[in-house]
Parts: structure tokens; sequence; C-alpha cells
């Protein structure tokens, strides 16, 4: 039998839900507390790499992931040129397999959404609009409140709160993720026609323009700058400095910018990144996903790493006979080193495009391709 039988999952996205699955499917007794309302409310687009989609796979939900997603095996590369000039197609790195697409979009609600019915469907329970608010352990369990004035007691806590994570901070791990010195504009948009993969521009007055095909009628399209105070700008004015930023940029760029309407969400983020020591655990407490590690989206990777670490850390927790040090140990062991090599190599490549570093100097194909035969093995 596993080696725990209650487990609290803080965090309901991608990396808690995954570990949720995992866990519930092996009859283990999961509940999964999220502090926002509906994590299926908000978010644009997110792309998914083979090894990714390799992990969906498993956790059930290929099905409803692959028809509500977009699939495609290429990169394409523009030139910031009044053409919008396509200079490459490069063919992308099937990492998840030779059954699997090498990449998938889709929105990032519809993804948390499946997720959320697989995990209930498993049987674990979900509880939204609630977070913990103390945390106690000894050697045989942790207790904790939670803000709703109910409580439990609990085998294992695994902190999948994001990257300025509660649960870390609650075991006192005093980590604070860093800037890397760029900040990202989000929008989505109906998908034109002609747009049937990623394609990345770089250089002009962005660092990268972008868009990735979400599902058969939409899109989301980003835009990579010097990092800013862009908190206090109203709707009206985010999306002025948008469009602004995209009349740099031609191709498929033009019908993307005619497609954001005064209507369109747009977000604004910046770009962090933070890889814990080990180990990433204190007693009964561990760490998946955004709360261990984060890394700015420079090859994709955030989301799949997130899900390694639930893959691993269910495959240990089943296949053992009780929890002790030693468990958790491993666990840190396997996935520090690839998760390391894999934030170090997104951090690199926003770097070079800072430093404005360039080839054969910056080799952000040869690191690309370095970073996907690493990621093809399984974790």
């Amino acid at each position: 039998m596993p080696a725990v039988r209650s487990v609290l999952v803080v965090g309901g996205g991608a990396a808690g839900c995954a570990t949720a699955i995992l866990l519930a499917e092996a009859g283990v007794q999961v509940e999964i507390v999220e502090t926002r309302p509906d994590v299926t409310a908000t978010g644009s687009g997110i792309t998914l790499q083979g090894n990714a989609l390799r992990v969906l796979r498993d956790l059930g939900v290929w099905e409803p992931v692959s028809a509500a997603g977009y699939a495609f095996d290429s990169l394409g590369i523009r030139a910031p040129d009044p053409a919008g000039t396509l200079v490459a197609e490069i063919p992308d790195a099937r990492t998840g397999g030779p059954d699997l697409p090498a990449t998938l979009g889709m929105p990032r609600p519809v993804l948390a959404r499946v997720l959320l019915d697989r995990a209930a469907e498993v049987g674990a329970k979900v509880r939204f609009g609630v977070c913990p608010t103390d945390l106690r352990q000894d050697a045989t369990g942790v207790d904790v409140a939670f803000s709703d004035g109910s409580a439990g007691r609990y085998d294992l806590v695994v902190g999948a709160d994001g990257i300025h994570s509660w649960t870390r901070a609650a075991i006192g791990v005093d980590v604070e993720p860093r800037s890397t010195g760029m900040g990202i504009w989000r929008v989505s948009v109906p998908r034109p026609a002609g747009v049937r993969r990623t394609d990345l521009t770089y250089g002009g007055r962005c660092y990268i323009a972008g868009y990735c095909p979400t599902g058969a009628d939409s899109l989301y399209a980003y835009l990579v700058e010097d990092v800013q105070d862009r908190s206090g700008l109203p709707q009206s004015e985010q999306l002025a400095v948008f469009r602004d930023l995209a009349g740099s940029y031609h191709g498929p760029w033009d019908d993307i910018r005619a497609a954001v309407t005064d209507d369109t969400p747009v977000n604004y983020a910046r770009f962090e990144s933070h890889v814990l020591d080990a180990p990433w655990h204190r007693g009964r407490v561990v760490l998946v996903g955004d709360a261990a590690h984060s890394c700015p989206p420079t090859i994709a990777q955030g989301a799949a790493q997130g899900f390694e670490d639930a893959v691993v850390l269910a495959e240990l927790l089943i296949g053992a006979d009780r929890l002790d040090d030693g468990l958790l140990t491993r666990y840190t062991d396997r996935r520090l080193p690839r998760a390391r090599e894999v934030v170090e190599a997104s951090v690199q490549i926003a770097a070079w495009m800072l430093d404005h570093t360039p080839p054969p100097e910056a080799d952000v194909p040869g690191l690309m391709r370095r970073v996907s035969t690493l990621v093809t093995e399984r974790p």
C-alpha cells in the first residue's frame, strides 16, 4: 500500500492537480485547497511540449486535452521587418515520444478545468476559496488550520501553491524568486487561418514577439520587453501599449493586432526565477512545481517541470510502504538536477537577449537542443 493514507495538496494548479490525481488513483485520500475562488476563470494560453503531454496522457486526460488544444510539430522564426518574413521553419523534437505531437497549445483555463475534473473523478476533494493559515507537524502527521475555520490532520502536505508559496514560507524556507529583467504582455484572440504553429520574432522593439495557436478558433500572442512597473495602468492603457508594441511586427501579426478589441483581456507579468537547494521538504511537508523552482518561459518548460515533480513524488509515495525522510530526499535527488538545468537554460537565453549577445556566443538553438534531449528521457 502507499506510504501515505491522507494528503493535503495546497494549490489547484497544474502540479498540484497532477499530484492529486496520481495519488488518488492509488487509493490515497487527497484534498486540494485553492485560495482562488475559481482557477479556471482567468489566464491566457499555455504552450505544452512533448514531455508535458506525456504526463497528461499518464493522468488520463490526453483525449480532452488533444480535443481542446492545437497540436503542431515545428517552430517558425520570423524577421522583424515590414513583411514579417519567415526565415526558418524548424522541426520540433517530439520529447514525449513519437506517438505524441511535439507541441500543443491550449487555453490555460481549459487545461485547469480538465485537470480539476479528473482530480474529482478519481476521488480527490477540492475546496475553493480556502487557504491554510497555520501548519504544525510532528513525527506522525501534519495539523493544518484553514481560513474557513476548519482544520485537518494529514500524513503529508504537498505545497503546490506557486512561485510565492505560502507553504514554502510556513516551513521556514526563506527564498524569493529573482527578476530576470523582462516582462511579458499576453492576449488571447481568434486564430488567423494562416497560423498553424508558434512563430517567434527576435528583435525589433521587443526581445520576443510570438504567438501560439490554442485551438481551432483561438490563439494567444505575447510580447517580451524590459521589465517595467505596469501594475497601475488601466485596461485601456494596457491595450494601447500592447497595440503600439505589436505595431512593430507584421506578417500574421497584422491579423492578430486587428483582432484585439477594446474588450480583449490583457495580462502583464514579470519574468522571475528560482531553484531551491536540497532538500525540497521539511519533515512531512514537501514542495512541487513553482513552489520549488520557477523559470522564464523562454523554452516553455515551466508547467512540464511541475508535472514531472508530481510524477516522481507520486511514484515514490505509491511504491513505498512507509514515509520517511529518505523517501522525500530521494524525490529531491531525482528532480533537482534536471529542474536546475532547465531553469538555468531558460535564464541563460533571457540573459543573452538582455545583453544583446550575438551568435555564435549566444547559441540559443544549441541550448534548446540540449534541453530537448534532457527532457525526452522520463524523469
